[in-house]
């Protein structure tokens, strides 16, 4: 796989304009033009750049990461560095709208910025997590890319970095809020995304292969779900308050209470029942979260 360390490298590959700055590109589609057009296709690359882009007037599908996205209603996009990104030929990049940002993560060494894009989630979302925005959020994002913009095309002085650098932290700081809105607004599709969950874990469990295979990790079952780990945490998290490891560790509690009442087995088969190496880590859990230890619950509600 080729990685491109470096934000010149990284657009010469995509046949893209040389950026004006070695670290940091801005570009915009005014309303009698459209964004430069990259090469038509390519095999899987990383870099180490971070990309902010709206993307309007685009169809095809793009490979990011393990998952696809249909550009076709456009969507505000993230990229992290390291990240796979891949597309090809069904992909029509012709008469593109919207706006790009691609910074190298060294830009950001030292500063505040530094530390709190990490913070983001949705720099680890799949693409086809990517934000919708309504008109009313193009316009405000616009407008702080038109001012980003105009400080790129400033003769740079000591200000210019940290002037941009402000104006990106209040881009992303816009962003999160928007998406914490989409989440709401996706209800529906968030209180699916809980069933679906419930429903792969169910059969998970049914199927036998807790006990020979163990628990079942958050990244298979994101994999299952075909979104990214992070995204579904946050979607269970808005949804239900918890995160995708508390609701593993709920269900294993519900299904330890039913198997501690069989009077056949011992605390510690039920353990590996359940999928746990150790049955000391069960106890634990299952105190942690019942405030009574599996022995003390069976003697509980045995006597009731």
């Amino acid at each position: 796989m080729q990685h491109f360390k470096t934000l010149a490298a990284y657009f010469a590959y995509m046949g893209m304009p040389r950026p004006e700055h070695p670290m940091l590109s801005v570009l915009t589609a005014g309303a009698d033009d459209f964004l430069p057009c990259p090469k038509t296709s390519s095999q899987p690359i990383t870099t180490g750049c971070y990309s902010i882009s709206l993307k309007k007037i685009v169809r095809g599908n793009l490979t990011y990461g393990r998952t696809k996205y249909d550009f076709s209603g456009g969507a505000l996009i993230f990229i992290a560095p390291g990240q796979i990104l891949q597309w090809d030929e069904s992909v029509v990049f012709e008469r593109q709208k919207g706006f790009s940002i691609n910074f190298h993560e060294d830009f950001l060494r030292g500063t505040e910025l530094a530390r709190q894009i990490k913070r983001y989630g949705f720099f680890s979302y799949s693409v086809n997590e990517a934000l919708h925005l309504s008109p009313r959020e193009e316009r405000q994002l616009e407008a702080i890319v038109g001012s980003i913009e105009l400080e790129y095309h400033n003769n740079q002085d000591a200000f210019s970095k940290d002037i941009i650098i402000s104006q990106l932290s209040t881009l992303l700081k816009y962003a999160d809020r928007f998406y914490n809105r989409q989440f709401l607004d996706r209800k529906a599709l968030s209180n699916d995304l809980l069933t679906r969950f419930n429903q792969r874990l169910r059969a998970y469990f049914e199927s036998g292969q807790l006990e020979g295979q163990g628990i079942p990790s958050i990244e298979r079952m994101a994999a299952e779900l075909a979104v990214s780990q992070r995204y579904l945490s946050d979607t269970l998290k808005k949804e239900t308050g918890k995160t995708t490891t508390e609701h593993l560790q709920l269900y294993l509690i519900d299904e330890a209470k039913e198997m501690l009442l069989q009077p056949d087995r011992s605390i510690a088969e039920v353990a590996y029942a359940l999928g746990f190496e150790y049955p000391q880590y069960f106890s634990r859990l299952f105190k942690q979260k019942e405030g009574l230890s599996p022995s003390a619950y069976r003697d509980k509600y045995r006597l009731n």
